[in-house]
């Protein structure tokens, strides 16, 4: 299963790090439950990936940077 990007290694598709989410949401000055609602999950689910007990899929990333950098 190393083609999974929740197994693989560390590459420009791989997870994000909590650290890495946290700083995003901060930059873009944003709750977590406005940060949630921008790639379309529960504030739960975006809890859990800041807290490193569930790893975010590479998809939600690329979407949370795209809908936050757009109006940059």
């Amino acid at each position: 299963m190393g083609n999974h990007p929740n197994r693989g290694h560390p590459g420009p598709g791989s997870n994000p790090t909590p650290a890495l989410i946290i700083q995003g949401r901060t930059d873009a000055g944003l709750t977590q439950t406005e940060a949630a609602a921008v790639v379309h999950s529960s504030l739960r689910a975006w809890q859990q990936w800041e807290s490193g007990d569930r790893r975010m899929h590479p998809a939600f990333w690329n979407l949370f940077l795209l809908r936050t950098t757009e109006e940059k």
